[in-house]
């Protein structure tokens, strides 16, 4: 049970506490960005995920998925209020359909009194919200499996997908290797290029769904999620786009009760 003194206010840091973990050996920008955007009231707490030797294989990620379950203690036990998992491929792992992802995360809150949401769910959640059916999946720098593993929870999960590729179907680049080797971090502007391509692609889809953690290096060379283009981007191709981090903001400021400050894309703006 999460201790009973962080039921009281006064005892409490910030009047909205919210934990962030992410996948082992990636420095992760979810709790900056989600922080910058937030109301002052908010604080974050991050926890990374320990597994030695990791190479970010789905077969690591379904062998320590209990590490999930840890985390979240430790946040209850530091007084968070909502738990966030960065990283959409921990839900498909293994096979696990949104079903069993949604039985998990909720018996992993009940249990310890704060509520976890795992990216990967978010993008149905958020694809729910807005109420859409015919999805265009953009798997950025997703490998084969890691692509067909997400492309198949969102149809168990009932979309129509009408598109699915990443950076080397869509012919950025030659193979998956270099891809790997730029670790999550592409030219500013593939964002648009990527987007453009899908919405040819795919011009019965009513949304484009981003899986992962992709960043693509603004004017100055700091790289920046979907977060910071999804207003260019949707009015580019005139989509709504539910990309991973997005999603799992808009879930966790639902659960606060509150919203981001500044200008954002549909779904975040829907709050």
């Amino acid at each position: 049970m999460k201790p009973e003194r962080w039921f009281k206010p006064e005892n409490k840091l910030f009047p909205h506490q919210v934990g962030f973990t992410s996948p082992p050996h990636d420095f992760d920008g979810a709790p900056s960005d989600f922080l910058r955007m937030s109301p002052r009231s908010v604080g974050v707490h991050g926890r990374m995920l320990h597994v030695p030797g990791y190479v970010h294989e789905l077969t690591q990620r379904t062998k320590n998925f209990d590490l999930l379950e840890e985390f979240v203690e430790c946040m209850a036990n530091n007084g968070v209020d909502v738990c966030g998992q960065v990283g959409s491929n921990w839900v498909h792992a293994g096979g696990k359909t949104p079903q069993q992802i949604r039985e998990f995360c909720d018996r992993v809150g009940d249990k310890y009194q704060t509520p976890l949401h795992m990216a990967g769910l978010c993008l149905v959640e958020g694809l729910r919200e807005l109420n859409v059916e015919k999805v265009a999946l953009n798997s950025v720098y997703y490998w084969p499996d890691w692509r067909d593993g997400i492309a198949r929870f969102l149809k168990d999960a009932g979309f129509d997908l009408v598109y699915v590729g990443n950076f080397v179907d869509q012919g950025f680049y030659k193979t998956q290797q270099q891809v790997n080797d730029l670790t999550w971090i592409f030219p500013g502007y593939l964002a648009q290029r990527s987007i453009k391509y899908i919405a040819e692609q795919a011009p019965t889809a009513e949304a484009i769904v981003v899986n992962g953690m992709p960043n693509f290096r603004n004017a100055d060379g700091i790289p920046e999620r979907m977060l910071s283009l999804e207003v260019e981007l949707e009015a580019l191709c005139g989509l709504p786009i539910v990309a991973s981090d997005v999603a799992l903001y808009w879930n966790i400021y639902r659960t606060l009760g509150i919203g981001p400050e500044g200008q954002h894309g549909r779904l975040l703006s829907s709050l």
